[in-house]
Protein backbone atom coordinates (compact mmCIF):
# COMPACT_ATOMS: atom_id res chain seq x y z
CA UNK A 1 0.00 0.00 0.00
CA UNK A 2 1.16 3.51 -0.76
CA UNK A 3 1.86 5.81 2.18
CA UNK A 4 2.50 9.49 1.51
CA UNK A 5 3.35 11.63 4.50
CA UNK A 6 5.05 14.41 2.62
CA UNK A 7 3.82 15.62 -0.77
CA UNK A 8 6.86 17.57 -1.86
CA UNK A 9 10.23 15.84 -1.96
CA UNK A 10 12.38 18.34 -3.89
CA UNK A 11 13.89 15.40 -5.81
CA UNK A 12 12.40 16.60 -9.10
CA UNK A 13 13.46 20.22 -8.85
CA UNK A 14 16.03 19.79 -11.62
CA UNK A 15 13.70 18.29 -14.21
CA UNK A 16 13.94 14.59 -13.52
CA UNK A 17 11.58 12.10 -11.92
CA UNK A 18 11.96 8.77 -10.16
CA UNK A 19 10.60 5.54 -11.56
CA UNK A 20 9.44 2.48 -9.63
CA UNK A 21 12.88 0.84 -9.91
CA UNK A 22 14.60 3.90 -8.41
CA UNK A 23 16.08 5.12 -11.67
CA UNK A 24 15.61 8.75 -12.69
CA UNK A 25 14.49 10.02 -16.09
CA UNK A 26 13.90 13.43 -17.63
CA UNK A 27 10.43 14.83 -17.05
CA UNK A 28 10.49 15.75 -20.75
CA UNK A 29 11.25 12.19 -21.86
CA UNK A 30 8.81 9.81 -23.53
CA UNK A 31 8.18 7.68 -20.41
CA UNK A 32 7.14 10.69 -18.33
CA UNK A 33 5.11 12.09 -21.24
CA UNK A 34 3.14 8.82 -21.38
CA UNK A 35 2.67 8.78 -17.59
CA UNK A 36 1.50 12.40 -17.66
CA UNK A 37 -0.99 11.80 -20.46
CA UNK A 38 -2.40 8.76 -18.65
CA UNK A 39 -2.77 10.90 -15.51
CA UNK A 40 -4.62 13.59 -17.49
CA UNK A 41 -6.87 10.98 -19.09
CA UNK A 42 -7.68 9.58 -15.66
CA UNK A 43 -8.53 13.07 -14.42
CA UNK A 44 -10.80 13.65 -17.43
CA UNK A 45 -12.62 10.41 -16.67
CA UNK A 46 -13.10 11.68 -13.11
CA UNK A 47 -14.64 14.91 -14.41
CA UNK A 48 -16.98 12.89 -16.63
CA UNK A 49 -18.02 10.74 -13.66
CA UNK A 50 -18.86 13.90 -11.71
CA UNK A 51 -21.35 14.84 -14.44
CA UNK A 52 -22.95 11.39 -14.62
CA UNK A 53 -25.91 10.17 -12.62
CA UNK A 54 -25.06 7.40 -10.18
CA UNK A 55 -25.41 4.04 -11.82
CA UNK A 56 -23.62 1.22 -13.59
CA UNK A 57 -21.69 3.48 -15.97
CA UNK A 58 -20.24 5.56 -13.12
CA UNK A 59 -19.27 2.36 -11.29
CA UNK A 60 -17.53 1.02 -14.41
CA UNK A 61 -15.66 4.27 -14.92
CA UNK A 62 -14.48 4.33 -11.29
CA UNK A 63 -13.06 0.83 -11.80
CA UNK A 64 -11.37 2.08 -14.96
CA UNK A 65 -9.87 4.97 -13.00
CA UNK A 66 -8.29 2.47 -10.64
CA UNK A 67 -6.98 0.48 -13.60
CA UNK A 68 -5.52 3.69 -15.04
CA UNK A 69 -3.38 3.99 -11.89
CA UNK A 70 -2.27 0.39 -12.47
CA UNK A 71 -1.51 1.32 -16.08
CA UNK A 72 0.55 4.30 -14.96
CA UNK A 73 2.49 2.04 -12.58
CA UNK A 74 3.06 -0.36 -15.48
CA UNK A 75 4.56 2.42 -17.60
CA UNK A 76 6.63 3.66 -14.62
CA UNK A 77 8.29 0.25 -14.20
CA UNK A 78 10.87 -0.38 -16.92
CA UNK A 79 11.33 -3.94 -18.13
CA UNK A 80 14.40 -5.85 -16.98
CA UNK A 81 14.63 -4.50 -13.43
CA UNK A 82 14.43 -6.26 -10.07
CA UNK A 83 11.11 -4.47 -9.47
CA UNK A 84 9.45 -6.00 -12.51
CA UNK A 85 8.47 -9.23 -10.76
CA UNK A 86 6.47 -7.23 -8.19
CA UNK A 87 5.11 -4.63 -10.58
CA UNK A 88 1.56 -4.03 -11.65
CA UNK A 89 1.11 -4.99 -15.27
CA UNK A 90 -2.03 -4.62 -17.35
CA UNK A 91 -3.27 -8.08 -18.35
CA UNK A 92 -5.44 -9.35 -21.19
CA UNK A 93 -8.46 -9.95 -18.92
CA UNK A 94 -8.74 -6.21 -18.29
CA UNK A 95 -8.93 -5.60 -22.03
CA UNK A 96 -11.48 -8.39 -22.46
CA UNK A 97 -13.69 -6.82 -19.77
CA UNK A 98 -13.62 -3.49 -21.62
CA UNK A 99 -14.68 -5.32 -24.79
CA UNK A 100 -17.52 -7.09 -22.96
CA UNK A 101 -18.76 -3.76 -21.60
CA UNK A 102 -18.50 -2.14 -25.04
CA UNK A 103 -20.52 -4.98 -26.56
CA UNK A 104 -23.17 -4.74 -23.82
CA UNK A 105 -23.58 -0.96 -24.22
CA UNK A 106 -23.49 -1.14 -28.01
CA UNK A 107 -26.09 -3.93 -28.26
CA UNK A 108 -29.03 -1.56 -27.90
CA UNK A 109 -27.66 1.29 -30.00
CA UNK A 110 -28.65 2.07 -33.55
CA UNK A 111 -25.88 1.53 -36.12
CA UNK A 112 -23.87 4.65 -36.96
CA UNK A 113 -24.93 6.43 -40.15
CA UNK A 114 -22.69 9.47 -39.69
CA UNK A 115 -19.74 10.66 -37.65
CA UNK A 116 -20.74 11.97 -34.24
CA UNK A 117 -19.97 15.45 -33.00
CA UNK A 118 -18.54 15.42 -29.47
CA UNK A 119 -21.51 17.16 -27.92
CA UNK A 120 -24.91 16.80 -26.34
CA UNK A 121 -25.32 17.00 -22.60
CA UNK A 122 -22.44 17.97 -20.34
CA UNK A 123 -21.90 14.33 -19.34
CA UNK A 124 -21.88 13.09 -22.95
CA UNK A 125 -19.49 15.88 -23.96
CA UNK A 126 -17.16 15.09 -21.08
CA UNK A 127 -17.08 11.42 -22.05
CA UNK A 128 -16.06 12.47 -25.57
CA UNK A 129 -13.38 14.78 -24.12
CA UNK A 130 -12.04 11.94 -21.96
CA UNK A 131 -11.97 9.72 -25.08
CA UNK A 132 -9.89 12.29 -26.96
CA UNK A 133 -7.46 12.61 -24.05
CA UNK A 134 -7.13 8.81 -23.84
CA UNK A 135 -6.23 8.84 -27.55
CA UNK A 136 -3.46 11.34 -26.75
CA UNK A 137 -2.23 9.07 -23.95
CA UNK A 138 -2.20 6.22 -26.45
CA UNK A 139 -0.09 8.27 -28.90
CA UNK A 140 2.36 9.18 -26.13
CA UNK A 141 2.63 5.51 -25.17
CA UNK A 142 3.30 4.57 -28.80
CA UNK A 143 6.12 7.14 -28.80
CA UNK A 144 7.52 5.44 -25.68
CA UNK A 145 7.17 2.00 -27.27
CA UNK A 146 9.15 3.23 -30.26
CA UNK A 147 12.21 3.80 -28.04
CA UNK A 148 11.77 1.43 -25.06
CA UNK A 149 10.10 -1.90 -24.34
CA UNK A 150 6.56 -1.60 -23.03
CA UNK A 151 3.85 -4.01 -22.02
CA UNK A 152 1.85 -4.79 -25.18
CA UNK A 153 -1.34 -4.82 -23.13
CA UNK A 154 -0.95 -1.14 -22.20
CA UNK A 155 -1.49 0.00 -25.77
CA UNK A 156 -4.36 -2.42 -26.30
CA UNK A 157 -5.99 -1.23 -23.06
CA UNK A 158 -5.74 2.45 -24.05
CA UNK A 159 -7.05 1.70 -27.53
CA UNK A 160 -10.00 -0.23 -26.15
CA UNK A 161 -10.64 2.39 -23.45
CA UNK A 162 -11.12 5.11 -26.06
CA UNK A 163 -13.63 2.83 -27.80
CA UNK A 164 -15.31 2.22 -24.43
CA UNK A 165 -15.66 5.96 -23.77
CA UNK A 166 -17.01 6.54 -27.29
CA UNK A 167 -19.67 3.87 -26.88
CA UNK A 168 -20.42 5.06 -23.32
CA UNK A 169 -21.04 8.56 -24.72
CA UNK A 170 -23.38 7.12 -27.36
CA UNK A 171 -25.07 4.93 -24.75
CA UNK A 172 -25.72 7.92 -22.50
CA UNK A 173 -26.79 10.09 -25.46
CA UNK A 174 -29.35 7.44 -26.42
CA UNK A 175 -31.13 8.12 -23.13
CA UNK A 176 -31.02 11.89 -23.73
CA UNK A 177 -32.34 12.27 -27.26
CA UNK A 178 -29.59 10.68 -29.32
CA UNK A 179 -26.22 11.48 -30.84
CA UNK A 180 -25.32 14.86 -32.31
CA UNK A 181 -24.52 13.93 -35.91
CA UNK A 182 -22.05 15.55 -38.25
CA UNK A 183 -23.72 17.10 -41.28
CA UNK A 184 -20.99 17.32 -43.91
CA UNK A 185 -20.84 20.72 -45.62
CA UNK A 186 -24.08 21.85 -43.95
CA UNK A 187 -22.83 25.38 -43.33
CA UNK A 188 -21.03 26.10 -46.61
CA UNK A 189 -23.98 27.97 -48.10
CA UNK A 190 -25.09 29.62 -44.87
Amino acid sequence: MVKLNKIYTRTGDHGDAGLVDGSRVSKAGPRMAAIGEVDEANSAIGVAIAALPEGELAVRLRRIQNEMFDLGADIATPFGTNFEQHSLRIVSRQIERLEEEIDAMNAGLAPLTSFILPGGSAAVSLLHLARAIVRRAERATVALKDVEATNEHVLAYLNRLSDHLFVAARYLASTEGGDVLWQPGATRDA
